[in-house]
């Protein structure tokens, strides 16, 4: 008889005595399968609560009395009732027991942020150093969110916690660049107010880049509404007087994700915001220009008038070129005739000969600076003679004085140029020029409330 072969004293080779599973029939798949299905039904939860009629209306009474305006004189900051109570809807709606994962999280977390910056007394100012403020990234409370589909219709937008968005790696913006961007700033007042300057310009240039990138843009009350908002629910943020202002980034991009060249099935429009105080290092002191002869800023029939995204991109380069050398930025000369001045990599530029103030033409390749518009304004109103013309670059180093102009910086008085290996000073100081520090000084207290703003150009939100 042969040896069985064994295991532990199993027979491997032995025939189990358990019945063999069966293949079930169609009919009993199909009633295992709905059986199952019932199963993973979650359980029904009790309906959201939502606000009472009389909440929603003092929301909606409260929103439209926020702001004040340089007409009406009128208005007050959302109440703290209003804003907890836009806080009390969105955190029943959205709480980590009913949602779950990131998204319950981040809600929960916004409402947390929102109760303790509204309806506990929070300090009007966030313990900072505000002597050390310089222009760099300083993450906030909030930014804003609006979305909008391909037929042009934003929804409402919402405030919620700063920080990183989820985008599809074949968004539009991502892919082909379709994203424009705006900047503008906001002082706080000895009074604690706040204000704005010229956002109605912000909101005008964002809807000519749009136009031109095939995008649909917020309107102006849209944009105006959804600065405000952010402002003040920053409003902690804002430096004190003297010591900086809040940088407000407005951006519209094309988010949705699109494979072919063409314009995104959805869009995105965010502001966010950041203290900020120079933004040379130091202040309105001199700074040097390198007159940049290879690359071109813009090319006639491009974008160069327009806020888009790639138009800053492009200058990267030749400006880190131009800080290793020394230089504060880069000059550009145009494309054609590499003899006039176009601008700085991110600023206009003026020069003053004989007390008459000229700036370069625009021509399709020069953005059509807000800052650039109200220094002209100002130099008018001081009695000077103002003239956009074509400059050459021989001409702008026989200027008096040059000076750039960007919401960033102001106005930038420039201490020297260099063109082919010639160093070109102006002044015989390390001081700004006459006529730059008056109209720096001019400019600056229309923009801060130190003075009546005749011009009608601030907002004042509180």
């Amino acid at each position: 008889m042969a040896t069985s072969r064994r295991l532990g004293g199993v027979d491997p080779f032995r025939r189990s005595s358990l019945p063999l599973p069966q293949t079930p029939s169609p009919r009993a798949r199909a009633r295992a399968s709905f059986t199952n299905q019932e199963a993973s039904q979650p359980t029904p939860r009790s309906p959201t609560r939502r606000s009472p009629p009389r909440l929603q209306t003092e929301l909606r009474t409260s929103a439209a009395r926020g702001f004040s305006s340089p007409a009406s004189g009128r208005g007050t900051v959302p109440s703290p009732r209003f804003l907890s109570g836009l806080v009390w809807s969105r955190s029943t709606q959205c709480t980590a027991s009913s949602l779950g994962g990131p998204v319950a999280r981040r809600r929960s977390r916004f409402s947390t942020l929102m109760m303790t910056a509204y309806t506990t007394g929070t300090p009007d100012l966030v313990d900072f150093n505000w002597d050390a403020l310089g222009f760099q990234l300083v993450p906030t409370d909030f930014m804003y969110l609006m979305r909008c589909s391909s037929d042009g219709v934003f929804t409402k937008g919402e405030l919620v916690p700063y920080g990183p968005i989820e985008r599809n790696p074949a968004a539009a913006v991502l892919n082909y660049g379709q994203g424009l961007l705006e900047g503008l700033r906001a002082h706080r007042k000895e009074d604690g107010s706040i204000l704005l300057f010229r956002p109605h310009e912000n909101a005008l240039r964002m809807r000519t880049g749009a136009d031109r990138l095939c995008m649909p843009a917020p309107s102006v009350e849209q944009f105006l509404e959804a600065v405000k908002l952010t402002v003040l629910a920053n409003k902690r943020w804002v430096p004190p007087t003297g010591k900086g202002s809040l940088y407000i980034r407005p951006q519209l991009i094309g988010s949705g994700a699109i494979l072919g060249v063409a314009p995104a099935p959805q869009y995105t429009f965010i502001v966010f915001v950041c203290p900020v105080g120079h933004y040379f290092k130091d202040g309105l002191s001199l700074i040097s220009l390198l007159t940049e002869e290879e690359y071109h800023r813009a090319a006639p029939g491009g974008t160069g008038d327009i806020k888009t995204i790639g138009n800053f991109a492009s200058v990267v380069s030749a400006q880190r070129r131009a800080k290793e050398k020394g230089h504060s930025d880069v000059l550009y000369l145009d494309p054609i005739h590499n003899k006039f001045v176009e601008e700085v990599s991110s600023c206009n530029i003026f020069m003053v000969k004989d007390n008459v103030i000229s700036t370069p033409l625009l021509t399709g390749t020069i953005l059509p600076g807000i800052t650039r518009k109200s220094v002209m304004g100002i130099a008018q109103n001081l009695g000077f003679q103002v003239e956009e013309c074509n400059i050459t670059i021989d001409e702008l180093l026989g200027a008096d004085e040059v000076f750039c102009t960007r919401t960033a910086v102001v106005l930038s008085p420039v201490g020297s140029i260099t063109y082919r290996q010639r160093k070109v000073e102006y002044g015989k100081s390390q001081e700004a020029g006459v006529v730059s520090q008056q109209l720096y000084a001019a400019f600056t207290a229309i923009q801060k409330g130190l003075v009546e703003d005749s011009m009608g150009w601030t907002l004042k939100l509180n």
